[in-house]
């Protein structure tokens, strides 16, 4: 039989926004498959936190830029948790920061698999999974503000990632519109996380900030959870920037 509540798998659901939405999301109604690459106590953590609100969780350990990780994920959570009916891409890392001239090769390697391959193998596995299951399903891909901004003297690779993780939502979202699966993205601005090089990066960006201050991590997850709701069911190939008007 069928499980009645929605079985999201959010990729690196242990930390930062991940956790935020993972959090969310049970408190909305889903069980949650918490994708992570290596803290494992830091993803039963987030699990604890989605079995307290009432839902079922399963921890995978997964690097989302290996496709055979990626299968296991989706076995596992399938096996733990029934039908897969949503993912949120949501592991990223930024590479090196700083001047693109003095990046390193392989740290921009490094974020390009997991930023943009990461997420191709992660939609595609998905697909797999909804498709012909006259389900349908839904999929968030987690970009970021710096897709139109650029990063200059920053990460500039990083924000070209995140364009192409735009890119995909409009593309991926025509693709799958028959199938019933809706793909849409969230794009952050800049959001107090563990994710920044500088910790305290989002206090001396708050004066670029229209609204003054960086963003919660659950000024995010709310939006992913619209997205992911039957009260999106028009919205596809939409990015929804929440920057503080940045």
């Amino acid at each position: 039989m069928e499980h009645p509540h929605p079985i999201t798998v959010v990729t690196g659901g242990s930390r930062g926004i991940g956790a935020a939405i993972c959090a969310r999301l049970a408190a909305d109604g889903h069980d949650v498959a918490i994708g992570y690459r290596s803290d494992a106590k830091a993803a039963e953590d987030v699990a604890a936190t989605v079995r307290a609100a009432g839902r079922r969780a399963a921890a995978i350990q997964v690097d989302t830029a290996d496709a055979a990780s990626v299968d296991r994920l989706f076995d596992e959570a399938a096996a733990a948790l029934g039908p897969v009916t949503g993912l949120v891409n949501n592991a990223g890392v930024s590479g090196p920061n700083g001047r693109l001239a003095d990046a390193d090769p392989d740290g921009m390697r490094q974020a390009l698999e997991v930023n943009v391959l990461g997420y191709l193998l992660c939609a595609r596995r998905a697909v797999q999974d909804m498709t012909g299951t006259g389900r349908g399903g839904a999929i968030v891909n987690i970009s970021s503000n710096a897709a139109k901004l650029g990063s200059p003297g920053q990460y500039v690779h990083y924000a070209a990632a995140k364009a192409a993780v735009d890119t995909m939502t409009t593309g991926l979202s025509k693709e799958l519109a028959a199938d019933g699966i809706r793909v849409n993205c969230v794009a952050p601005g800049v959001i107090w996380t563990e994710f920044h090089a500088d910790p305290e990066r989002p206090a001396w960006m708050a004066e670029r900030i229209p609204m003054g201050r960086a963003g919660q991590p659950e000024e995010i997850s709310g939006a992913v959870s619209w997205l992911l709701s039957d009260d999106a069911s028009y919205a596809t190939g939409a990015i929804l920037k929440i920057a503080g008007g940045m």
